[in-house]
């Protein structure tokens, strides 16, 4: 959640700052070791009962293609929630965006930035029925049918081509459990995400957003209140998107070789 601006070189950060000041939006993440979980939780005030089940769905072939291309597939099932859906391209950068995507409330530019490491991506969002995604996810339903028109478009303008929605490979589910906080003394509201890997593996991640002008501001006083609360911020950064792609998709080939 914190992003550590020290350890990135100059050219980095000149980069980043050109990232955030083109992106609509910055979320800031902080992975917390197993270890330190728990204090953690205590010292935010965290209250399980507040928590929500969501289980999110990957869609991509065996290989990975369209990670390696840059591109993401997911589905997301919440609980009390209607679901919903995202094709998400990243690397990018924000003023090679044409306008008129950028212009849609579904399109989203955000920066997303941990302890020595950013990356801007660009996502269009859509709803979806909770059961919907569960039986495309069984393929009882065609993947494609859970997206938008607008989604499909950008899907089929930076997919590799040959690789149709419908062809894709499931990759999940991964259960997640999701809470919101807003502590005593920073008056921002804080995200945590548990997720658990079929292997019994987690990761928990930290996360609070912000928009583009005041981010370095924000991650500064992130930084500044979780220290005093005595979080660890030194912990091995995961991403949860790359951790399930690659546990999945070796699943996926070990069952077809």
């Amino acid at each position: 959640m914190v992003a550590e601006t020290t350890a990135l070189s100059n050219e980095d950060l000149i980069r980043m700052m050109d990232l955030v000041r083109g992106a609509d939006s910055v979320e800031l993440k902080l992975t917390i070791h197993q270890s330190a979980r728990a204090e953690a939780g205590r010292a935010l005030g965290v209250d399980a009962l507040d928590s929500q089940l969501r289980q999110v769905f990957f869609f991509d072939t065996p290989e990975l293609s369209l990670n390696a291309a840059g591109l993401v597939v997911r589905a997301r099932r919440r609980q009390n929630e209607q679901g919903d859906t995202v094709v998400k391209l990243r690397p990018v950068i924000p003023g090679d965006l044409p306008e008129d995507l950028r212009a849609m409330e579904t399109f989203n530019v955000e920066v997303d930035a941990m302890p020595g490491g950013f990356v801007c991506s660009a996502s269009f969002k859509g709803v979806a029925d909770n059961l919907a995604i569960l039986e495309a996810a069984r393929g009882d339903r065609p993947i494609r049918k859970l997206f938008s028109k607008e989604q499909r478009a950008f899907y089929e303008a930076h997919a590799p081509d040959g690789i149709e929605l419908d062809t894709l490979s499931t990759l999940g589910p991964i259960p997640i459990i999701k809470v919101k906080v807003t502590p005593e003394g920073f008056g921002r509201k804080l995200v945590g995400e548990l997720w658990m890997y079929p292997d019994g593996s987690q990761i928990v991640e930290l996360s609070t957003k912000a928009r583009p002008d005041e981010a370095f501001q924000v991650a500064a006083e992130a930084r500044a209140y979780l220290l005093s609360k005595g979080v660890d911020l030194t912990s091995e950064q995961q991403t949860k998107t790359k951790t399930a792609l690659e546990f999945f998709s070796g699943a996926t080939e070990g069952a077809t070789t």
